[in-house]
């Protein structure tokens, strides 16, 4: 059974927990391999708040982008973050944002590691 803090220690939190969970039955070897995927995929909270912060100079959507919500995105965009309400309701979500996407991701690769 493999540490989730020794192999990602840039994790924390819920993510740390929820990753967690995903790992507890692979080897060493299915976990590091988790682990270099994941860490590739993965989309840190940080970032998110950033990109956020510039749709407040006319570019706004861009963190729906990353996180694969085109739709989000394009509709940000077009609208100006949808009067900047929606800009304002992802900067304080960013964090939310975030987890549901390396969520997402997370399954995906475990999923593809279990088949493999």
């Amino acid at each position: 059974m493999a540490n989730v803090y020794e192999l990602m220690p840039e994790i924390m939190g819920e993510e740390q927990i929820f990753v967690s969970s995903i790992i507890k039955n692979f080897d060493d070897q299915k976990a590091q391999q988790f682990a270099n995927v994941y860490r590739t995929r993965r989309r840190d909270p940080q970032t998110i708040l950033l990109l956020t912060l510039v749709g407040f100079l006319g570019i706004a959507g861009i963190q729906r982008f990353i996180t694969d919500r085109m739709g989000l995105g394009i509709l940000y965009l077009l609208t100006g973050g949808i009067c900047m309400i929606g800009t304002i309701i992802d900067l304080i979500n960013y964090k939310k944002i975030a987890f549901e996407y390396n969520q997402k991701q997370a399954m995906e690769i475990a999923a593809m590691i279990r088949a493999a």
